[in-house]
């Protein structure tokens, strides 16, 4: 069917069209590509055993469905996803308010044109893209935002009594007639704005000031919601859960793999970041377990969440400060540092919520925690387990590196050194190299400057040598010398 070619009601009986509910739609797309084996939520990763399956359900059911999870889980990207399940082009009658289909007008103006001109009704058509609203619930919203209102200036210039259908102003859900509707943050909806809620999902009717309109609209409604805001700002009323058909957990990703696929794909970097720094990989699994890290602290209020933003945003944030060091030092590339991690904290800081609130030194304080316990996490899967106690005189893996520091009394490490300084300090630790040989055979030349800082910075963390920050940078020492220099 050549939509070009339709323009009436006539054309578009001639052409078979048959119409169908948005629901019947999004079912009948769905099934097809199931059939196919093709993704029906193309780029939304880690949920493919969990949600995506109890999504598929509610949605071969016919259900209105409330996606209820913490925050950045990507609810609100699952429902714009939706749009996707529907038919690239539906008719409507053209002046419509309410996208009226042509062969089943709810409204007064499309019912009084079809009647008017028959099989010479114009026709127009809407495009899928065009077929998704939003809103976000918060206490200011109104059942005249949503539903309508009387309009004094419509019945003023149309010469009509307020007791006429027609000088009723139509809110955003008639207005998203055969749509995708989302509110988001569902409890954030007042109770009473709720409660006008219901002849709309249930009876098909709306109720604006007196009037009683029979009007099935028809939608398919998406709810998300925030398991904290049942009790820190509101809750869903009972009777409005009842008539919403699934209601579906979402989650964060269960593993590194899938968080690293999910932040490379979201961050927002340009070719000249990425042509600029090269990241090793175990700088993008670090990156990511400090969220996972986040989530299990006992700093961290674990019911707001840790939203997968906070990697992306720290992700940028990285990338951004190792080009700020090339372009200060006039190199034309450079590699990412462990030291760069520094420049992530503003991006924890803002992202999580901590039990106690107080000063904002002390989110940044725990944000470098983090960094410290990703690191103390990962570095038994790459070198041998560094023990808290140890038998005296017993020599281990990491002795000669720990004597190299007592005999050179340490070194800094500035923040903005070349790369050449870079490399100049970390090669005369001659331990450094020998354990990378003997431990990680494998490693690519690229990776070996930042594995050389890792080994540096887990032995820091297991209390075998002490960091301590310096205006520009660190400086590394033998833990005793640290001792001593205190004293």
């Amino acid at each position: 069917m050549k939509i070009e070619n339709i323009h009436t009601l006539g054309d578009l009986k001639a052409a078979g069209y048959k119409s169908i509910s948005i629901k019947e739609e999004l079912r009948n797309n769905l099934r097809e590509k199931i059939k196919s084996g093709k993704p029906a939520f193309e780029g939304v990763h880690g949920f493919e055993d969990t949600v995506i399956p109890e999504l598929e359900r509610a949605i071969l059911s016919r259900h209105n469905i409330n996606l209820l999870g913490l925050r950045g889980q990507a609810k609100t990207r699952l429902a714009r996803k939706m749009t996707e399940l529907l038919d690239e082009y539906i008719p409507f009658v053209t002046g419509s308010e309410i996208n009226d289909d042509p062969f089943n007008p709810i409204s007064r103006f499309s019912k009084d044109i079809i009647a008017a001109e028959g099989d010479n009704t114009p026709i127009s058509w809407l495009h899928r893209s065009e077929r998704f609203y939003e809103k976000l619930a918060t206490p200011d919203v109104t059942v005249a935002d949503l539903i309508g209102d009387i309009d004094p200036i419509k019945a003023a210039n149309l010469k009509l009594s307020y007791a006429d259908d027609r000088v009723i102003h139509f809110g955003m859900i008639p207005r998203a007639n055969r749509c995708i509707f989302v509110i988001n943050e569902l409890p954030d909806l007042q109770a009473r704005i709720q409660v006008a809620l219901f002849n709309i999902l249930q009876e098909g009717d709306i109720q604006i000031r007196g009037f009683k309109l029979r009007m099935p609209l028809d939608m398919q409604f998406v709810f998300t919601a925030n398991p904290e805001d049942y009790t820190n700002r509101g809750s869903i009323v009972t009777p409005l859960k009842d008539r919403i058909g699934s209601q579906i957990l979402t989650h964060y990703p269960e593993s590194i793999k899938i968080a690293r696929t999910i932040t490379e794909q979201e961050a927002k970097l340009d070719q000249s970041q990425t042509e600029t720094v090269y990241v090793p990989s175990l700088a993008k699994d670090l990156l990511e377990q400090i969220s996972f890290e986040a989530r299990d602290s006992e700093y961290i209020d674990n019911k707001s969440g840790v939203s997968a933003r906070m990697s992306i945003t720290a992700y940028e944030n990285l990338l951004s400060t190792a080009e700020r060091r090339a372009l200060l030092s006039g190199a034309d590339k450079t590699s990412l540092r462990l030291s760069d991690f520094m420049g992530i904290i503003p991006a924890i800081t803002g992202k999580v919520e901590l039990v106690y609130e107080g000063e904002q030194e002390g989110a940044a304080a725990v944000a470098q925690s983090l960094l410290g316990s990703a690191i103390h996490t990962f570095f038994p899967a790459y070198f041998p387990k560094i023990e808290k106690l140890e038998k005296p005189d017993a020599k281990t893996a990491y002795t000669d590196l720990i004597e190299w520091f007592f005999a050179e009394s340490g070194f800094e490490l500035l923040d903005d050194a070349t790369d050449e300084e870079y490399s100049r300090i970390l090669n005369t630790i001659v331990p450094l190299e020998i354990l990378i040989k003997k431990y990680q055979p494998e490693l690519v030349e690229e990776d070996k400057l930042f594995m050389k800082e890792f080994i540096l910075w887990a032995l820091v963390e297991n209390n075998k040598l002490s960091k301590d920050r310096i205006t520009k940078g660190y400086q590394f020492k033998d833990i005793y010398g640290s001792y001593i220099s205190k004293l």
